[in-house]
């Protein structure tokens, strides 16, 4: 079926808890696809605040990055509502398209790497 296109400013407007869309996929496995995560979100085994970070924006990257696995892609499949208006070409060449997220993935790693110091701090001082 003729799935619709959406540009990334359409994308951007969902970003909230209750209506959450997505951009996933790269030109390697089928293109960037929109996915209406909203249903989903409660049921993320990463909680629902890791959807929402990336919520109304292309996060391929950070998809990619955490390694989901084959269940999770498929998971994925019965919410996806379209397409990426002109593929991934619109979002590498206007970093500004990112909904004002552009950091998200970074405060993301900030704060693992915060978790693990205070862990490693932690552990150094408790034996």
């Amino acid at each position: 079926p003729n799935m619709p296109e959406y540009t990334l400013e359409e994308v951007a407007e969902h970003n909230t808890r209750e209506d959450c869309w997505i951009v996933v996929g790269n030109e390697s496995n089928g293109g960037p696809k929109v996915y209406d995560v909203t249903s989903f979100l409660d049921d993320h085994p990463g909680g629902p605040e890791v959807v929402l970070d990336n919520a109304g924006r292309y996060c391929d990257d950070e998809f990619e990055d955490i390694g989901h696995s084959t269940d999770a892609r498929d998971q994925l499949k019965p919410l996806e509502i379209g397409t990426l208006k002109g593929g991934v070409g619109t979002v590498k060449s206007s970093p500004s398209s990112s909904g004002g997220n552009a950091n998200a993935g970074n405060n993301t790693l900030l704060y693992i790497a915060a978790i693990v110091v205070a862990v490693a701090v932690f552990l150094k001082f408790s034996s």
